[in-house]
């Protein structure tokens, strides 16, 4: 079965998980590097053109990882992955404000920031969403493939 032949036979709590986590994962990504304007956070220069674009795919891969999480009532137990994770991690660097990353600016400086950092932004954007579809891939074709058989010990 296909990794959307998977999905299509989610359940519906599945499907409510994924829904409920795609805007948590928008406001936890976009609200600290204010892609998402908000009052508490500000960037000293104003979001890429593909900032949105990429957190809105975020967004959408880490919801349906999330929906992944969630007990099917015939699930087997599958191994974690934390490909994921590395892949949200990156693509929260890629968006956020080159000058406002406390380590980035520590590491090189004003300068060095929008020098060096801010043009290796847009491949952490896409290392990211990758790493993220990869994970999400992973955790559907592991639904569909056939359960490892355990090993019988002898008595």
């Amino acid at each position: 079965m296909t990794s959307f032949g998977v999905l299509r036979s989610w359940p519906a709590r599945r499907w409510a998980a994924a829904l409920v986590a795609m805007p948590v994962v928008a406001l936890v990504l976009g609200v600290p590097t204010a892609v998402i304007d908000n009052p508490v956070f500000g960037r000293a220069i104003a979001p890429t053109a593909w900032s949105t674009p990429v957190l809105v795919a975020t967004a959408v891969l880490g919801g349906l990882l999330v929906g992944t999480y969630v007990a099917a009532p015939s699930a087997l137990e599958r191994r974690p992955t934390r490909v994921g994770g590395v892949g949200g991690l990156l693509a929260y660097l890629a968006i956020g404000c080159p000058v406002c990353n406390k380590i980035v600016l520590l590491a090189l400086g004003t300068t060095g920031a929008v020098r060096f950092f801010a043009p290796v932004q847009p491949f952490l954007a896409v290392v990211g969403l990758g790493l993220t579809g990869w994970a999400l891939r992973q955790r559907l074709r592991a639904e569909s493939s056939c359960p490892r058989p355990t090993p019988v010990r002898a008595v």
